[in-house]
């Protein structure tokens, strides 16, 4: 299969697989030539050379100035240690893959040849292009083989992962546990003592000129840039299209499933939890209850109402509907009896590992297979997208190889009759209007130099090839440019030491065995409650506040008042403890499933982590003396 690919296939570029393809490849270099083997570094023998750690840290600072844009500088570099870190998970993939192989892991070809045609990047209209697959890896140097060894590395990675995470599981009481430390609910009084409330703040020429002195670099202008760029939009490529009968046949017959639609029901029910290991006992009172639900439905009343009432399932609260769904979709007891029951029919209960259903049908909608003649207009339409895709492509393209030896856009757009499109002057933070990811044309314009020409970028409407034609760097204003807004900054800083001085002054007179309700009123601002809420979750009559509601969540009856007032976005909190309260154990029942699951990846990330660093410990790994 990989031969074939390779005949049909080709060459990308490295820079679209690392973003578009989860930034996976960054770490690896191959095909070294015998001058770019000077060791840097070795893991259990095996050796991470320069020409590896050249590539890897360049792929992560590359990364990194897709966050940062042109504010990424030596000093941040240094900040975030991105040299130690383009090291440190060389030597990790060294170590996994090592292990990997002790374990006798292996990625088949068919597996291979799968993982890479189901890539995004080598896609058009959802299909993989061996012309694009092509593209991209040569416009990286890379070549296919090189490409499938990474690509296999990652495979094998990922097996080790799975592998030591298999056995890593969450008990109930672990569940039950997180549970009710993240769904307690906490009530507080608090007294808000806004900085916008100080209105009388002026400060003097003197000290707006001093304020501007400590501060005047927040007050840099943005950097700005101007580009013109090609648009290739597929649509206009559409009329050019052409697709013969015989095209459309074949694809109906390769896809005849995408025009076979199975037979679905519409149900509701109500659910009885049942343990699968409950006692003989339990679950007979469990039927006798279902059967007199049952009977309530089929002698008339509301079978949504007493869903409502009755159902221990989630969908309860939808009044037991579950939707459309195939045969495969439910437990094989559920899904048997819901497929040979009629529209409106009321089952008798139902036992599966969930305990017993009651099932009403709303509604049946039978299988259905579109004739060829019923979906040409569909194939018609799928078809000339993807073709008129890859034409716009083809086009984008050629000019991009062009490109290399002309370094003038507007020459090349003129050369092959191309509309060229120039923008205003806009900043990082501008979205360009007219292109449907106006963020990610914004990001690519920024990570270029002025007059270089960008490779192709596809926006989700099409593809662009961009050039920078001006640039105006960012720049330190005089003070009689930004006067107002410096003084609004001192303003602002005044009010928050204000408030800041207030509300402690006011947390020391509480702490005194002051009341609340009478302190607050010495300062013309009276007490609230918040209601119960919980500790991710929004505040009553406050909003989104992390660092409150953490505050809030140390307090007892044993402690009422906490430490330190807390600094939110509108000003100073001082809060008092007034309840707390545990979660429901229905309400565990109903989000075990989820709660469980999300346990489990962190408890799987923290252990292949936690194994991970142990295998480090006992490794010989070594670098060269000063290389970092």
């Amino acid at each position: 299969m990989l031969s074939l690919m390779r005949k049909k296939a080709g060459s990308w570029m490295i820079k679209v697989t690392i973003f578009v393809i989860a930034v996976v490849f960054v770490f690896w270099g191959f095909n070294i030539s015998e001058k770019d083997k000077s060791k840097i570094a070795s893991v259990n023998g095996d050796l991470i050379s320069l020409d590896e750690y050249n590539r890897a840290y360049d792929d992560l600072k590359e990364q990194v100035s897709q966050r940062f844009g042109n504010r990424l500088n030596d000093e941040m570099i240094e900040n975030l240690g991105l040299r130690k870190q383009a090291l440190n998970q060389l030597v990790e993939h060294k170590l996994m893959i090592q292990e990997a192989k002790k374990l006798n892991f292996r990625v088949t070809d068919e597996e291979l040849g799968i993982a890479i045609r189901n890539i995004e990047a080598f896609k058009i209209a959802g299909v993989f292009d061996s012309r694009r697959y092509n593209d991209i890896l040569n416009r990286v140097r890379l070549t296919p083989e090189t490409f499938e060894v990474q690509q296999k590395e990652d495979m094998l990675i990922r097996k080790l992962r799975a592998f030591i995470a298999e056995n890593v599981k969450v008990s109930e009481q672990e569940a039950r546990e997180w549970f009710n430390y993240e769904d307690a609910s906490v009530d507080i009084d608090f007294v808000l003592f806004a900085s916008g409330r100080y209105k009388n703040i002026k400060p003097s020429d003197e000290e707006i000129k001093i304020y501007f002195q400590e501060h005047k670099e927040s007050y840099k202008t943005e950097p700005k840039l101007k580009v013109r760029y090609l648009y290739f939009n597929p649509d206009t490529y559409v009329s050019k299209v052409a697709i013969d009968e015989d095209e459309l046949f074949d694809y109906y017959e390769t896809n005849r499933k995408e025009f076979h639609t199975p037979k679905t029901v519409e149900a509701r029910h109500i659910l009885l939890k049942v343990d699968q290991d409950a006692s003989a006992g339990d679950a007979e009172k469990a039927n006798k209850m279902a059967l007199e639900i049952m009977k309530m439905a089929r002698n008339g009343e509301d079978f949504s109402e007493l869903a409502k009432k009755y159902s221990e399932g989630p969908t309860r609260f939808k009044g037991g509907f579950l939707g459309s769904f195939k045969k495969g979709d439910m437990v094989k007891p559920f899904s048997d009896k819901a497929f040979s029951m009629k529209p409106g029919e009321i089952s008798e209960p139902v036992r599966t590992r969930f305990g017993w259903h009651i099932i009403k049908i709303e509604k049946i909608n039978e299988e259905n297979t579109l004739t060829f003649d019923e979906a040409e207009p569909k194939i018609t339409e799928k078809l000339s997208a993807q073709k008129a895709n890859s034409l716009a492509y083809d086009e984008a393209d050629a000019v991009y190889e062009a490109s290399f030896d002309r370094d003038d856009l507007e020459a090349i757009a003129d050369t092959r009759g191309l509309k060229l499109h120039t923008t205003d002057f806009f900043t990082q933070k501008d979205p360009i209007k007219g292109v449907k990811n106006g963020s990610k044309f914004t990001s690519a314009a920024f990570n270029l130099s002025l007059m270089e020409i960008s490779d192709i970028q596809d926006m989700e409407d099409g593809y662009y090839i961009i050039q920078v034609i001006e640039k105006i760097d960012e720049k330190i204003p005089e003070l009689k440019d930004v006067r107002e807004k410096v003084k609004a900054g001192l303003v602002e800083e005044k009010q928050d030491e204000k408030a800041s001085k207030d509300a402690n002054a006011f947390l020391d007179s509480l702490k005194a065995g002051g009341s609340m309700e009478t302190e607050s009123g010495k300062y013309d601002l009276k007490a609230e409650t918040t209601g119960f809420f919980k500790r991710n979750g929004s505040i009553p009559n406050i909003g989104s506040e992390r660092e409150l509601a953490g505050a809030a969540f140390l307090l007892s009856n044993k402690k009422k008042l906490p430490d330190d007032v807390i600094k939110g976005k509108k000003g100073y909190y001082v809060i008092r403890f007034k309840k707390k309260k545990n979660p429901l154990i229905v309400e565990f029942a109903m989000k075990k499933k989820d709660l469980t699951q999300k346990l489990l990846q962190q408890k799987k990330f923290k252990t292949f982590n936690e194994w991970l660093a142990q295998l480090k410990s006992k490794s010989d790994i070594s670098v060269e003396d000063g290389f970092l």
